[in-house]
């Protein structure tokens, strides 16, 4: 974690106490930008455990060669099976579609502001914001993305600034204010805190 991006966010006192009591969250590394991707279509309106069980049989089925051509390539029945729903699969062929239209790569988007990229992500049938800020946090890696469409953010914020009482997103926003331009940094570590707690 950034040096300036720690030295900011402890200005936040509830911020700083998470600092010292919990590591950033960490994805696994994610070489290939398709694959995250992928990922993030199958982990969409899933848990963390059911997805991971249903990535595992998707990305088995591709023995390691998860591409837009296998992807494209792939029998629909067999993706279904794996725990993919029809709809899903829908989505994971137009991701690939598209991948293969666009350069949608870290190289491709670089010049790309983040509002930009959402924009081009989300013209994909399939990839809604939540999505696209997932794959400007973990792909792209942007410094300041708040991803209010992601459940456990929003409970993680209302348990730390509301006493667990909702909140609304512009009440978030004007939380996250303070952590600017470092929001992506501060996500990680409400995401860490929130699964410390659950």
């Amino acid at each position: 974690m950034d040096d300036d991006a720690i030295a900011v966010l402890r200005r936040d006192p509830v911020m700083a106490r998470i600092i010292d009591e919990r590591d950033p969250y960490v994805e696994p590394e994610w070489d290939d930008e398709f694959e995250r991707l992928i990922v993030s279509i199958i982990n969409q309106q899933l848990s963390t455990a059911s997805a991971a069980a249903v990535k595992q049989r998707v990305f088995a089925l591709f023995d390691g060669e998860v591409t837009p051509e296998t992807v494209l390539a792939a029998d629909e029945e067999a993706l279904r099976e794996a725990g993919l729903s029809r709809t899903k699969v829908e989505y994971v062929k137009n991701a690939a579609e598209a991948f293969l239209e666009r350069d949608l790569t870290r190289e491709g988007l670089a010049d790309h502001t983040d509002e930009e990229v959402i924009e081009e992500l989300t013209r994909i049938k399939g990839i809604g914001e939540w999505t696209a800020r997932m794959y400007l946090l973990f792909v792209l890696e942007r410094a300041d993305v708040l991803p209010l469409g992601d459940l456990a953010v929003r409970r993680g914020i209302e348990q730390l600034y509301g006493d667990g009482d909702e909140l609304t997103r512009a009440e978030m926003r004007e939380i996250a204010e303070q952590w600017r331009p470092h929001r992506s940094a501060a996500t990680k570590y409400i995401w860490a805190d929130y699964e410390a707690e659950d």
